[in-house]
C-alpha cells in the first residue's frame, strides 16, 4: 500500500471512533439523572470516601469528621445545558476509549512481528487498566479531598462559599482526565525500557530532576492552582515514578 492508501485506512478507523464516541455521548445525554448522580456524589457529606475517613478517624480515637454542606449555584442562563452537553461528551469519550484502542490496534497490527504484537497487547491492556485506576483515584481520593478542603475553607465567618456548578464540574473533569493520563507513566516507562531508550540506573540518576519536573507538571495540570491540590496530585506522580524505576529494573532483568 502507498502512503495515501494507509491514510485512507487510518481515516476509516478514525471515523468509526468518532461515530462511536458521538453515539455513546448521545446515550449519556439521555441518561442525565444517572450521569449527574455520579458527578454530584462527591459534594454530599455521605459520599463513600468521607464515610471511610469517618470510620478511620473513629478507629484512631478521634471524634470523626465534621459535617459539611456546600451549595452549588448556576451563574448563567445556558450554563446548565452546556454543562450537560460537556459531561455527556466526556462520559462518551471514556466509554469509547476501549473501542478506540482496539481500532488503533487493528490499524497497527499488520505492520508488526509476532513478538511486537505481544508487546503491544500487553502495553494496551496495561495502559487501559492504569487509565481506569487513575480515573478512580481522582474520583474517590483526589477530588473529594480537594473539594471538601477548598469548598469549606473560610477566612472569615462573614464570607460564605457559593461554588458555581461550572467550577465544580470543570475541576472534576480536569482532575480526572489529568490523573488518568498521569497513571500511564509506568506503562510509558516500561515501553521505553523495552525499546532500550531508558534504564533504571538513568532514572535513578535523574531522580532530583524528575521531582522538579513532577512539581511543575502538577502545577500545570492542577485546575485550582492551590498548594493543597498540588501536593495531592504531585504525591502520586512521584510514587508512580518510583514504581516505574522498579518496573524498568525488573524489565531489564
Amino acid at each position: 500500500m502507498t502512503f495515501w492508501d494507509h491514510l485512507d485506512v487510518l481515516r476509516s478507523y478514525i471515523i468509526r471512533i468518532l461515530v462511536v464516541w458521538v453515539v455513546l455521548s448521545v446515550v449519556a445525554f439521555f441518561f442525565k439523572d444517572e450521569v449527574f448522580a455520579v458527578v454530584m456524589a462527591p459534594k454530599n457529606a455521605d459520599f463513600i470516601t468521607y464515610r471511610w475517613l469517618e470510620q478511620l478517624s473513629q478507629k484512631l480515637g478521634g471524634s470523626g469528621l465534621e459535617d459539611f454542606s456546600v451549595q452549588l449555584i448556576n451563574t448563567g442562563l445556558s450554563r446548565q445545558f452546556l454543562l450537560h452537553v460537556k459531561a455527556s461528551f466526556f462520559v462518551g469519550l471514556l466509554a469509547a476509549t476501549p473501542f478506540a484502542l482496539w481500532q488503533i490496534l487493528l490499524f497497527v497490527l499488520p505492520a508488526l512481528y509476532s513478538n511486537e504484537r505481544r508487546l503491544l497487547y500487553r502495553g494496551v491492556f496495561s495502559g487501559t487498566l492504569m487509565f481506569i485506576v487513575g480515573l478512580l483515584f481522582s474520583y474517590f481520593i483526589v477530588f473529594p479531598l480537594t473539594f471538601r478542603f477548598l469548598g469549606t475553607y473560610q477566612v472569615s465567618d462573614e464570607l460564605q462559599n457559593l461554588i458555581s456548578v461550572e467550577s465544580y464540574i470543570g475541576t472534576l473533569l480536569s482532575l480526572s482526565l489529568s490523573l488518568a493520563l498521569v497513571f500511564e507513566i509506568p506503562v510509558v516507562c516500561w515501553l521505553l525500557a523495552r525499546g532500550g531508550i531508558i534504564s533504571s540506573a538513568m532514572m535513578s540518576r535523574y531522580r532530583k530532576h524528575a521531582i522538579v519536573i513532577i512539581l511543575v507538571a502538577a502545577a500545570v495540570i492542577t485546575p485550582t492552582q492551590d498548594v493543597f491540590t498540588l501536593l495531592i496530585v504531585s504525591l502520586p506522580m512521584w510514587l508512580l515514578f518510583e514504581l516505574s524505576i522498579l518496573i524498568v529494573r525488573l524489565s531489564h532483568r
